[in-house]
């Protein structure tokens, strides 16, 4: 068995740390502080063609593998950037993934190209204020008409909804009780965010401010027969493609950021003196970084055991959840471990560990809660009973 990368995946963690030298910790304590999307990122990772890493090369992409991605993700969330920089790429890489298995070539041709380029941003509307990760209880209907469908209802916590030109949703076509099963009467559309009938509220929250979160209030949003997605109420099927995919992402940026966090506390516990002596010549100060670098690097090799598995097209249900769960757990204690490092100043942010900590939360809720990746390892795996 090789744990080791190949020379071209190492050139590619090589080429993002470069695009991401000039965004360095005054950058990003800039966009904590003031908001604001990341746009010069996004257009330096578009102009070297990194926003279509996973999309195949007929449509403008690099067809490259999950397993690069991961690669490429985990450099931007490590160099600093944290969730503030990966979320700003994030739907480039997972979010399109139902377009490229389920979509005609005529709407590949069209949707995907201008995506790679930067030439228009999207977000993934699916999530819902009553439903949460009970997803085929989904309320939003998209009603047919004869050469269109209108859309109408309320989505929440959806990433970039302020600057996307483009949103992937998930709406009912089929009343639930009138559906065969649980999982149908959904559809998929990629279709344009026009605000005169789509209204993002943004939702103040505690960390990444520079990605905004939001409320989607959706009136009559007329979308042409063309921007359906594969058949009509399977949309929910569709999605599922993507969803391992997205859990291996946010794994690897969770380890990324939980390197980021160990990284500024072991150069504060060298530098840092206290009773005439440097605070990291105390094993109470090293062995908890010895443990967080252990459990990082432990989560990490689950990440790429599930992007592997991932790209050669086997299960990875169990591998990708667990990566999930491992990464985020990993992140927060190293983050949360680098600001008790740093005693009262790690409160300050200007030492920038406090960021880390607010952001590497987002790892541990989304886009799947911990107690839900073990209930499915409980079942899938262990074979128990279900409990919900």
């Amino acid at each position: 068995m090789d744990f080791s990368f190949s020379e071209d995946q190492l050139r590619i963690r090589e080429a993002i740390e470069k695009i991401c030298e000039p965004f360095d910790e005054h950058y990003w304590l800039t966009r904590d502080n003031e908001g604001g999307f990341p746009h010069e990122l996004h257009q330096a990772l578009a102009r070297d063609g990194w926003l279509g890493i996973c999309i195949p090369e007929e449509y403008g992409g690099s067809g490259l593998g999950i397993t690069e991605a991961t690669i490429m993700m985990q450099a931007i969330s490590e160099s600093g950037a944290g969730m503030s920089g990966a979320s700003a790429v994030h739907m480039n890489i997972f979010g399109l993934n139902p377009v490229v298995q389920f979509a005609t070539e005529e709407q590949k041709h069209r949707m995907l190209p201008p995506l790679i380029a930067g030439q228009e941003k999207s977000c993934f509307a699916v999530t819902e204020p009553n439903t949460g990760l009970n997803t085929t209880q989904l309320k939003v209907k998209a009603e047919r008409k004869s050469d269109h469908y209108l859309l109408s209802g309320t989505k929440v916590w959806i990433s970039t909804a302020q600057v996307a030109d483009k949103m992937l949703i998930l709406a009912r076509t089929t009343p639930l009780e009138d559906c065969k099963s649980h999982t149908d009467g959904l559809s998929l559309f990629y279709t344009d965010v026009h605000r005169k009938y789509v209204t993002a509220r943004e939702i103040p929250k505690m960390g990444r401010k520079a990605v905004d979160s939001n409320e989607l209030f959706i009136d009559g949003l007329r979308v042409p027969l063309d921007d359906l997605i594969g058949e009509e109420g399977k949309g929910f099927q569709y999605i599922m493609h993507g969803m391992n995919a997205e859990r291996i992402l946010i794994a690897s940026e969770a380890v990324g950021l939980g390197r980021a966090a160990l990284r500024r506390a072991t150069q504060y516990a060298k530098e840092r003196v206290v009773f005439n002596r440097p605070i990291g010549m105390n094993q109470a100060i090293q062995h908890p970084l010895a443990v967080n670098w252990m459990q990082l690097e432990s989560a990490n090799l689950m990440v790429f055991q599930a992007a592997t598995l991932f790209d050669a097209g086997k299960s990875c249900g169990a591998q990708a959840n667990a990566a999930k769960y491992l990464a985020g757990e990993a992140g927060f204690n190293a983050c949360q471990q680098a600001v008790m490092t740093h005693g009262g100043f790690g409160y300050a942010k200007e030492y920038h560990v406090e960021r880390y900590l607010r952001e590497v939360m987002i790892a541990r809720i989304a886009p799947v809660s911990p107690q839900l990746v073990m209930c499915y390892i409980a079942e899938r795996v262990l074979g128990l009973p279900k409990s919900y």
